[in-house]
């Protein structure tokens, strides 16, 4: 069975941090995230919904399968419903190591921070690539905690930043797979059309960046 062990918990200040972190980051991490009208898009590892609500806001026509393994964070992500618009959005549990879909059922696939919770990352992304048509494309967001720095570098700061890396890898799980996201997607199969870093830099010239 997999390990559904996820580092940050599944507290209502998680939520919360989740929902503030998507919203925080967007312009980062969505400006190539535009679907087609009438494209069927898989969100998988949607979690309580928090990247679901952008990607429904930059693609209104586009119908979505949303899907995670937490029952707990689709009953959070399924409060979505009621809002204007989520009639297109589906939410489903399911395993990424082992999807319900039949082959080729998605023309695009997204995954956002959930590659560096998964025991197999890998096996994750055949079961991607199996779902997907030929031709569709896949877009994989992941963090790298290595490559982070601030100022003034504490050492309590260094500690709390240290403490949830040494936690996630406890859990058998990497907190640095940004760094190895193109020898994975290539490992699975895809074809790479690009791979770069997106950096998050924010100071007190940008104060609604660091507030955030």
């Amino acid at each position: 069975s997999p390990n559904m062990a996820y580092v940050h918990g599944y507290s209502p200040r998680e939520t919360r941090r989740l929902y503030e972190q998507a919203e925080i980051l967007e312009e980062i991490l969505h400006s190539g995230t535009t679907f087609p009208a009438g494209a069927r898009v898989l969100e998988a590892g949607c979690g309580v919904g928090a990247q679901t609500r952008l990607l429904l806001r930059r693609s209104p026509k586009t119908r979505f399968t949303c899907i995670d393994i937490s029952a707990k964070s689709l009953a959070t992500a399924r409060r979505l419903k009621k809002q204007p618009g989520f009639g297109r959005v589906a939410f489903r549990r399911e395993d990424l190591g082992r999807l319900s879909f039949a082959d080729e059922s998605f023309d695009h696939v997204f995954v956002c921070f959930v590659l560096e919770h998964l025991d197999n990352p890998v096996a994750a992304l055949r079961e991607l690539r199996r779902v997907l048509k030929r031709g569709g494309t896949l877009a994989a967001i992941e963090g790298d905690h290595g490559s982070a720095f601030w100022h003034p570098e504490t050492v309590d700061s260094v500690a709390a930043w240290q403490g949830l890396v040494a936690a996630q890898r406890k859990l058998g799980h990497d907190p640095d797979i940004g760094r190895r996201l193109a020898p994975l997607l290539t490992e699975a199969g895809f074809e790479l059309e690009r791979c770069e870093p997106a950096w998050l830099y924010a100071d007190r010239l940008k104060p609604a960046l660091r507030d955030g």
